[in-house]
């Protein structure tokens, strides 16, 4: 939060928002869209600024109802190097230019807020990374959403890299990202980064105060270079001012700061009176354009895995009963990953494959961990006496997600088991559709006859049961981007 100055006429600002999927506020309903895997490849930029341009509105809107502010700590756009990171759900993936297309198009989706790039979470765990592998693969994105999005702050995070804890690396903060790329903006620290430099990197060893005050001070020391403008934690609030009264920080390093955070709310138009959106309000959050625009988001993102003898799309004619199997059979919040908010809607694939036959449903698993083989044996049932079976399986927040990664890339519990003995008694075509973020060793499914095709449908977003029914009775396909 920024504190105001009530005799200029500032009021509080709240800086410490976030959305990767859709808004997330604390009142108001939103649309919640596909996780970042879905909007690749490059060609799909179109598709995600006019998504990203519904998080926009719809921020403005909970901005106008006093539920929101206008920055937000968004897109998150690490390059994935190994499939077991838990946020994976959160990243467009492993490959540099893509990751930073995704970025600097994101970024231009959401121009009338303000977005920040979210660094790593490795926590406190030192890398080590060569000179030539942070250029080419782990800074690009950053670069390109620096340069061709524009974006308006950068968050450093906890980590050290090469010893050097990146909140106060000279060399990436003030050469690299103030000097080479020019951003116009603010860097913020990741949520108590100051406080782990100091007690767990054991960086500064000095006073809170003196932490406090050589973050102000950009290339003011020559190892602790930071170039901070806002620190996303308690060392700011309850340590600047008594390092300002102890003279360890001076008012030009204040006004430093200052300036870069209001030249950011000055783009937001914060001090023009009665700015262009100011109309937006509720009832531009959760209009059925914007659920339709989720919709079709999540229907293109889908991947085709493996489709024998031309299984899919399913026809209508023929298949009248479904068995719909497995512990994503029903999922509502597992579709939306995440860092996300409360959804205008679910629409499950239980729900959505209702609308296209007969349905019988089973869990098949007790969740994700799928540690119950016992209900295997129902889905068994259902499976025998079905036109189809669509089985879904993968992963949710309770095994990838924020400080959670994955020890393999192995279906957890019983999964495989559950899989392998439903494709083997169902009377009509298999179509496994695996929800994840991270890679998933699928290959059983791949090499099983008994399953005749694979979709891969990520996070999908609250409308990602019926994108998934839609590909797969043919409403609609991706094939062209996948």
């Amino acid at each position: 939060m920024q504190r105001g100055f009530q005799g200029l006429g500032l009021p509080k600002y709240e800086v410490c928002q976030m959305f990767v999927l859709g808004l997330i506020s604390m009142i108001l309903f939103r649309v919640q869209q596909a996780s970042p895997l879905l909007f690749l490849p490059p060609q799909r930029s179109t598709s995600l600024c006019g998504s990203k341009l519904v998080v926009s509105t719809e921020a403005r809107a909970m901005y106008n109802l006093g539920r929101a502010g206008l920055t937000y700590w968004s897109p998150n756009v690490n390059v994935v190097r190994d499939p077991r990171w838990g946020r994976a759900t959160e990243t467009p993936g492993e490959d540099p230019y893509v990751v930073g297309v995704y970025a600097s198009n994101y970024v231009r989706g959401l121009q009338d807020v303000e977005g920040t790039e979210n660094a790593t979470d490795l926590n406190s765990r030192p890398l080590k990374v060569t000179e030539q592998d942070m250029a080419e693969t782990f800074q690009k994105p950053f670069e390109m959403c620096i340069k061709d999005g524009d974006v308006s702050s950068v968050m450093c995070s906890y980590n050290r890299v090469n010893g050097i804890p990146t909140c106060a690396d000279p060399k990436l903060l003030t050469d690299t990202i103030r000097g080479e790329w020019v951003l116009h903006g603010y860097i913020v620290a990741d949520c108590d980064s100051l406080e782990v430099m100091v007690d767990h990197h054991k960086w500064l060893s000095d006073t809170k105060e003196d932490a406090a005050a050589q973050a102000l001070k950009a290339g003011y020391s020559m190892l602790i270079t930071l170039g901070m403008d806002l620190d996303c934690g308690d060392y700011y609030p309850n340590f600047t001012q008594s390092s300002v009264r102890q003279g360890k920080v001076k008012e030009v390093e204040i006004d430093r700061s200052l300036k870069n955070l209001y030249v950011v709310l000055m783009r937001l138009g914060f001090f023009d009176g009665n700015p262009t959106f100011k109309s937006l309000g509720k009832n531009d959050v959760c209009s059925k354009q914007h659920i339709e625009l989720a919709t079709e988001a999540a229907r293109e993102g889908i991947v085709l895995l493996k489709n024998v003898n031309e299984t899919l799309p399913l026809k209508s004619k023929k298949i009248k009963k479904l068995a719909i199997v497995g512990p994503h059979a029903n999922a509502t919040a597992a579709m939306i990953g995440n860092y996300a908010g409360i959804p205008c809607r679910f629409t499950s694939p239980l729900d959505a494959f209702s609308s296209y036959g007969e349905v019988k449903y089973e869990m098949g698993c007790d969740g994700v961990a799928c540690a119950n083989d016992s209900l295997i044996f129902p889905a068994m049932r259902a499976a025998k006496h079905a036109d189809a079976t669509i089985i879904f399986a993968g992963l949710d927040l309770s095994v990838e997600a924020e400080s959670l990664d994955r020890v393999d890339l192995l279906l957890p519990g019983y999964q495989t088991q559950f899989i392998n003995q439903v494709a083997q008694v169902s009377k009509g075509p298999v179509i496994l559709v695996i929800m994840s973020a991270g890679g998933v060793d699928i290959s059983f499914a791949k090499q099983n006859d008994n399953i005749n095709a694979i979709l891969w449908a990520g996070y999908p977003g609250e409308e990602g049961g019926r994108a998934i029914a839609d590909v797969a009775f043919g409403q609609y396909s991706p094939g062209k981007y996948t």
